[in-house]
């Protein structure tokens, strides 16, 4: 179980940056609405850009947390414990702005794998 949890720290965490720092800029499937970026997919849920600057340095903050987790384990359950919330309040804004189940998947999918992370480290 131990390696599974490394790798489901390493999938969060990698994933995540790439989202925030590689991809922010650019269209995805799972964008909310008919945003084309990250700034669009905020104001589409209603919110402002400086959250979308809070948001996106705390996912920042915590996957880096679940990947030097990997060396020290009670990081990566803080990680885990961050990440929880913010894939929740993803799952609501999809669903406050009527998205496609398709669209939710990511977050779901990184919530099921953050609560893995809380109740197994």
């Amino acid at each position: 179980m131990e390696i599974a949890i490394k790798i489901i720290q390493v999938i969060i965490g990698l994933g995540l940056l790439n989202v925030w720092l590689i991809r922010a800029n650019r269209k995805t499937p799972y964008r909310g609405g008919d945003a084309q970026n990250m700034r669009e997919e905020f104001a589409n849920y209603g919110l402002p850009y400086w959250f979308m600057i809070v948001i996106g340095g705390l996912k920042v903050g915590f996957a880096i947390l679940l990947l030097v987790g990997l060396w020290f384990p009670s990081l990566a359950y803080v990680g885990a414990i961050g990440i929880a919330p913010l894939m929740a309040g993803a799952l609501v804004m999809h669903i406050r702005v009527s998205d496609p189940l398709i669209k939710s998947l990511p977050a779901f999918f990184l919530l099921v794998l953050s609560l893995i992370i809380i109740f197994f480290v």
